[in-house]
């Protein structure tokens, strides 16, 4: 009896697929376990057909898709190359080429995509309406997200800035460093930097300066000082200092007869990233020259008479 059950064991144990009526043949060793073990033997074998079938019948398909969508990839790229090189001949802003040049890519892939669906079998119209809704919901839900994309649009198609132009929008104001679809970055002169979401800017009053920036500088001198020779001097100095723009031409003159002084006004155009040095400079140059010209800085006066009393 062992003899006989040890055999039956290396025989299930050989053979490469199990055969339900073998296991019948000996209920002594098996019993009700040997039909278990058989039932679930046979559904393996019905899912390993049924992959087998599922990997005949799409697998050429699924390589054709996949074989689809990296031809779009490398065609979206091109055709974004080609329309950059393009756009190049005109002139248009940075973030305006590189966002027409992602709108080329994105529909050129787009269009391989379709194109692998529809290989695949896959009906386009629910997938559209239901993308349609969920978008209608992410619509709902990133009201301000979307917002500051379309602002982001609207700055980059009117131009109202460029980049390097000194701009101020409300309370704040610096250089443009960046324009980008959700946010536009404003640098300061310490090196710090604002960012801004783009909604906050398009409907708001904006000042902008351009790429120069004009100085509001000003010296008083006495009443008995030759205005004429000061606002000379002040001229020499503003012409040999190299931040100073000669185009346009910078504005001196006589700006009030104040009750102790005469003021005269310096305003000379300079480039927004030399704003503060040049200040700093010929505030120092006309302090210097005037004294070596001898031309006094009147303090404040004030002059208080004391009446004698009887």
């Amino acid at each position: 009896m062992i003899t006989h059950n040890l055999a039956t064991v290396i025989e299930f144990l050989i053979k490469p697929r199990l055969d339900l009526a073998a296991l019948h043949l000996h209920p002594a060793f098996f019993g009700q376990g040997a039909i278990m073990v058989g039932d679930q033997f046979h559904s393996l074998d019905q899912a390993r057909a049924s992959a087998i079938d599922m990997a005949v019948k799409f697998g050429p398909k699924l390589l054709v898709a996949a074989l689809i969508l990296f031809a779009g990839y490398l065609s979206a790229r091109w055709f974004g190359k080609m329309i950059g090189r393009m756009l190049e001949r005109f002139r248009l802003e940075f973030p305006v080429r590189v966002l027409l040049e992602r709108i080329c890519e994105i529909t050129v892939f787009g269009l391989f995509v379709i194109m692998a669906m529809q290989n695949l079998g896959v009906e386009l119209l629910p997938l559209v309406a239901g993308l349609g809704v969920a978008g209608a919901g992410v619509a709902l839900a990133l009201q301000g997200v979307l917002g500051n994309v379309v602002a982001g649009l609207t700055i980059i198609f009117t131009q109202p800035f460029h980049i390097g132009d000194y701009i101020s929008i409300g309370e704040e104001e610096g250089e443009v460093l960046d324009i980008k679809l959700f946010t536009t970055t404003l640098g300061h002169t310490d090196r710090s930097r604002v960012v801004i979401p783009n909604r906050k800017i398009v409907g708001e009053i904006l000042h902008n300066c351009g790429q120069i920036r004009r100085l509001a500088l000003s010296v008083r001198v006495a009443y008995g000082t030759d205005v004429t020779a000061a606002l000379r001097l002040v001229e020499t100095l503003l012409r040999n200092n190299p931040r100073v723009l000669q185009d346009p031409k910078p504005i001196i003159g006589v700006a009030e007869l104040a009750d102790f002084s005469i003021k005269l006004n310096i305003n000379p155009w300079v480039a927004v990233p030399d704003f503060e040095a040049a200040t700093s400079e010929i505030n120092k140059a006309v302090l210097e020259s005037f004294r070596e010209q001898n031309i006094p800085i009147p303090l404040p006066q004030r002059e208080i008479r004391m009446l004698a009393t009887s």
